[in-house]
């Protein structure tokens, strides 16, 4: 009976295991979204100024002063 207590227990641990690994599975999977969703944003948010200066930059195209 010792061998099947045993083994049980060994069973249990290696369940708890598994269940543990998943749930921090899980929160890393979620948190990765929640990576990707912000550099999504700030790619969009760098666009967006890059636009911006490019407008400026056609604006005020003045020739550049003479070199002496």
């Amino acid at each position: 009976m010792g061998d099947v207590a045993a083994l049980e227990a060994q069973i249990a641990f290696v369940e708890d295991t598994v269940q543990a690994l998943d749930e921090a599975l899980a929160a890393q999977q979620q948190h990765i979204l929640r990576l990707e969703r912000q550099i999504d944003r700030l790619q969009q948010q760098l666009k967006d100024q890059g636009a911006r200066l490019d407008e400026v930059a056609a604006e005020s195209s003045e020739p550049p002063p003479p070199h002496y």
